[in-house]
């Protein structure tokens, strides 16, 4: 009988949950978020998010290199960059149905050099928003937030996305 030691059925069941909870973290972690591939590379991917965004009055406030951090403490780091951005049009009707929303706001989307060597574009999904802070009264903002989301980051990943201006 293969497990009539006891010590190596716990071992094996060990071996099966801690994988059990690897693919459940994985799947967890892709939760809420939208994932596109990028044309260009990361640093180009996310300045062109931040045109397109700038260009119909949204604010940016702030560009994040995680490489660059990463190398000033002597770290390597595939190419991640964070751009933070926002509309208090938007923003506000949402804070005031559930100011917890702040955490999320304002907006984020990441952009990195997969291992495979593609560049990817992450943003947090309006209509997880919506579920996680419980917000049943604002669909209507969700909603146009969701279509800007998309229009904005197809700009910003797709060549020709970005009409010259």
């Amino acid at each position: 009988m293969p497990f009539a030691n006891p010590w190596r059925l716990s071992a094996v069941m060990i071996v099966i949950l801690g994988l059990a909870g690897f693919a459940g973290h994985q799947a967890q972690a892709a939760d809420g978020l939208v994932i596109k591939t990028s044309d260009f590379g990361v640093t180009k991917t996310i300045d062109r998010l931040g045109i397109a965004l700038e260009r119909k009055g949204i604010t940016v406030f702030k560009r994040v290199n995680h490489a660059k951090g990463a190398a000033k403490v002597g770290l390597d780091l595939a190419a991640a960059e964070v751009i933070l951005f926002g509309n208090p049009k938007l923003g506000t009707p949402l804070m005031q149905s559930n100011p917890m929303i702040g955490l999320d706001l304002p907006l984020k989307a990441l952009a990195w050099k997969d291992a495979d060597g593609t560049v990817k574009l992450a943003y947090t999904d309006a209509d997880w928003l919506a579920k996680r802070y419980g917000i049943t009264d604002k669909a209507k903002v969700f909603k146009v937030m969701a279509g800007a989301l998309n229009k904005f980051t197809d700009m910003a990943t797709k060549r020709g996305g970005l009409p010259k201006q």
